[in-house]
């Protein structure tokens, strides 16, 4: 299991622009659509890796809390699915189904949405404020796979807390680690 640490993305950033296809009902969607009114979380994931799969229940538990406060989350994989097949549109949709994800999981073809944004690992988390601009990039824990440690949300949960309520965004932000994003 080969640790990718997610690159660093400046405080401030304009969330990069996309129209991807949602897995789950197969229709295009844009990012325009799916932002939510106070915020948005934007996930690097997959179906495969064992990061991912280790956080798969925090993440529903955080979407289905923080959505309705105004919150959006959105999955994408990126992964080349000719070497990785198991991260495939049809079987991202059936991840779906038995994780009851409560948010769209677009597939990113192309990985032209995965390099806008520099993601480097699944898990990769992004938070955007309502405006779009980065207040996070980080770790959704410390917890990982083997380590013991319990999975909790927590630095993503005060990440979140500080955005609904104007404080200002984390100064220390751990970065995510996670399997390498699987490049074509």
């Amino acid at each position: 299991m080969a640790r990718t640490l997610s690159n660093h993305l400046p405080l401030q950033t304009k969330a990069p622009d996309f129209t991807l296809l949602n897995s789950v009902d197969n229709k295009l969607v844009s990012l325009q659509q799916l932002k939510g009114e106070k915020g948005t979380v934007i996930m690097f994931i997959c179906n495969h890796c064992p990061f991912v799969i280790h956080v798969n229940e925090q993440l529903v538990l955080l979407a289905n809390e923080y959505q309705q406060k105004g919150i959006q989350f959105v999955a994408i994989s990126a992964n080349d699915i000719e070497k990785y097949p198991e991260d495939g549109p049809n079987l991202m949709k059936k991840m779906a189904e038995k994780m009851s994800y409560p948010f769209p999981y677009l597939f990113d073809e192309t990985q032209e949405v995965a390099k806008a944004y520099d993601a480097a690992c699944t898990p990769d988390f992004y938070i955007f404020d309502a405006n779009l601009q980065s207040v996070y990039h980080g770790q959704l824990d410390d917890s990982r796979p083997g380590n013991g440690k319990t999975v909790t949300g927590n630095d993503m949960r005060l990440a979140l807390q500080n955005l609904l309520t104007n404080k200002p965004a984390l100064e220390d932000q751990k970065p995510s680690v996670g399997c390498g994003i699987k490049w074509k």
